[in-house]
């Protein structure tokens, strides 16, 4: 019998510490505005926006830092019915960084949706 309810409290706890866990989220929408052309720094970046998914090293020390975040709904992870559930959302933030300092940062949103049109106009379509 104690050792059923060792495995009941075993169970138990397991569930309950899986429900703790989490990825680290990023809102790019917001923090964005955390940062300030010709203020902020590198630290301040990292701070606010965590390390970049890829960074370009330009030259005479100018740097771009790439930060990407796809959003996905729970009903858009179902099997076999999640992708008629509507598209993912793609959210990108890129700054660019002189000597250390953000010289800009710019922001765009985009719905796997929105490229749809280019695939509807027949002079697309090769021709044999």
């Amino acid at each position: 019998m104690a050792s059923r309810i060792n495995v009941f409290l075993f169970l138990f706890l397991a569930f309950c510490l899986g429900g703790c866990y989490s990825k680290p989220v990023r809102h790019l929408a917001s923090d964005i505005a955390l940062l300030q052309v010709d203020k902020s720094t590198r630290e301040d970046v990292v701070i606010f926006l965590g390390d970049p998914d890829e960074q370009q090293v330009l030259g005479d020390g100018v740097e771009k830092w790439l930060y990407k975040e796809k959003n996905v709904s729970l009903l858009q992870k179902t099997p076999l019915l999640g992708s008629k559930l509507g598209s993912p959302e793609f959210n990108q933030v890129v700054v660019t960084l002189r000597n250390g300092v953000v010289i800009s940062c710019d922001y765009s949103y985009a719905n796997e949706g929105d490229m749809g049109w280019a695939k509807d106009f027949s002079w697309q379509e090769k021709k044999k």
